[in-house]
């Protein structure tokens, strides 16, 4: 039976693109994928391209730190809780089951990382989650 398992493995195909005529290997690979796999990707349902992707591409995002961590959560707590709106749509929906989740979310990051964190970490996840537990309360009308 191990044998069988060992049989079993899996196939790699190198996608690649060559050009004929480069001068080296490096130069032998494009980096953009053929024309045929862009046109299917873009016709697949539920993969739209998003207007003004190319700009917001070239933005750099903020540095990925425990605080822009709290506050990415937070915000989506925040919009399913109908605080503040839909940054596509613009639109105010509440989603209490949503918003619990990622409350409680926070509430495990606040478990696991208990003495791992510096005293301004630990205070911006205490009163931010606070501060979304008295939300949630207030919404649900517990």
């Amino acid at each position: 039976m191990a044998e069988k398992e060992e049989e079993k493995g899996f196939v790699v195909k190198d996608r690649r693109r060559f050009v004929e005529g480069a001068d080296s290997e490096e130069d032998k690979h494009e980096a953009q994928p053929d024309a045929g796999a862009a046109s299917s990707e873009q016709k697949a349902p539920g993969h739209e391209e998003i207007p003004g992707a190319e700009e917001r591409e070239k933005v750099p995002l903020p540095e990925v730190t425990m605080a822009t961590f709290i506050f990415s959560l937070s915000s989506s707590a925040l919009v399913h809780l109908g605080e503040i709106p839909e940054p596509e749509t613009n639109l105010t929906r509440v989603d209490l089951p949503i918003a619990k989740q990622i409350i409680d979310t926070l509430g495990m990051l606040q478990e696991k990382t208990k003495g791992n964190l510096d005293h301004d970490e630990e205070r911006l996840l205490k009163s931010v989650l606070y501060d979304l537990r008295m939300r949630y309360v207030q919404k649900s009308g517990k």
